[in-house]
Order: structure tokens, then C-alpha cells, then sequence
């Protein structure tokens, strides 16, 4: 099989995962584990095209359940993944496969969740987005790696309040991760 562009985008959205996601001390595994478990739970190279993400009116529930399976291979490939760690994974998959490409226009990437970390939360309390500061602090306490779903989702419903229906995406601007 030649190597096509597919294949190449896939492997770079994995390893830019795995690399963010295996960032926290609580979960620790190599960029190949990484890929083994977004390829068992259905990120692989046939996962190439918006028709493949779900509705945006579905995106936090299917997320969900992206989130279990890769926690369950995760626990096969005995790594303990919370759904932080898991959120990560997925979503620095998702931004680097569609978002930051040639797609990033259509609503169903558009819906897609922006990677969450200490470094975007302690932002958000510092600029007091949303009005949120004391939420935010909160969060950024707790630290990404630790949430539990409803954890998650909170931080979820707290950008959303803040970006007035703009992409989720778009909280970015407030990362210094780049820096």
C-alpha cells in the first residue's frame, strides 16, 4: 500500500496527541500506545472527513462516548485515563485532523471541542472570560487531567456561556501554550 496523504495526516494527529495528552504526570504513555488506542477506538485514517463527525446538536454526546471507549482501551493497554486525559487525546486528534486543515469551515468541525490545559484555563481566570473568574480558578485547580465527565462538561458549558455562540474553537486565543 503506497503512503498516501491520509496516512500521513493520521499519524501527525496522533503523535501531536499523544504528545499533549500524556503531558500530565497522573497519566503517562508513549506517542505508539497513543495511536494504538485512537486506532481501537475508531480514530484511524478512514476518519479523513467532516461526514465522519456527528451533528453538531450531537457533538457532546457522541463525545461521551468516544471518551469511554478510549478509556477502555486505554485500561486493555493497562493506562489508567480519566476523561480529561481522554478528552485531550481525542480533541488534539480531532483539531489537528480537521480544525487546523482544510475542513475547519464546516459545522461539524466548527462544533468540535477545543483541547483543555492549565495553561488555556489559567488564562481564562486571569481575563475573568466570561465573567467566570472564580469558575475558572476552580477548574484550573482541580486540573484537566483529574476531570470526570461532569467536570467536562462544565468547563464545556462555561466556555460556550463565554464565546456567545461563536466556535468552541475560538477560546484559543486565550492559549499561551505557543508561546
Amino acid at each position: 500500500m503506497a503512503y498516501s496523504i491520509e496516512t500521513h495526516r493520521h499519524r501527525f494527529a496522533a503523535w501531536a496527541a499523544s504528545t499533549a495528552a500524556s503531558s500530565s504526570a497522573l497519566c503517562r504513555f508513549k506517542v505508539e500506545l497513543g495511536l494504538e488506542i485512537l486506532q481501537a477506538a475508531g480514530f484511524d485514517e478512514s476518519f479523513a472527513t467532516p461526514d465522519k463527525l456527528p451533528k453538531p446538536n450531537r457533538v457532546d454526546e457522541v463525545h461521551r462516548r468516544w471518551r469511554k471507549r478510549v478509556i477502555t482501551e486505554a485500561r486493555k493497554r493497562k493506562i489508567k485515563m480519566t476523561d480529561g486525559v481522554a478528552a485531550k487525546l481525542i480533541n488534539c486528534y480531532l483539531k489537528s485532523r480537521f480544525l487546523c486543515g482544510p475542513h475547519f469551515r464546516d459545522r461539524r468541525v466548527q462544533a468540535l471541542h477545543p483541547p483543555i490545559d492549565r495553561t488555556l484555563l489559567g488564562v481564562l481566570a486571569e481575563k475573568n472570560v466570561g465573567g467566570l473568574k472564580k469558575e475558572w480558578v476552580e477548574m484550573r485547580t482541580k486540573g484537566w487531567s483529574k476531570y470526570k465527565s461532569p467536570d467536562y462538561s462544565r468547563v464545556l458549558k462555561m466556555m460556550r456561556q463565554s464565546l456567545n455562540g461563536a466556535p468552541l474553537w475560538t477560546i484559543e486565543q486565550y492559549w499561551k501554550g505557543h508561546q
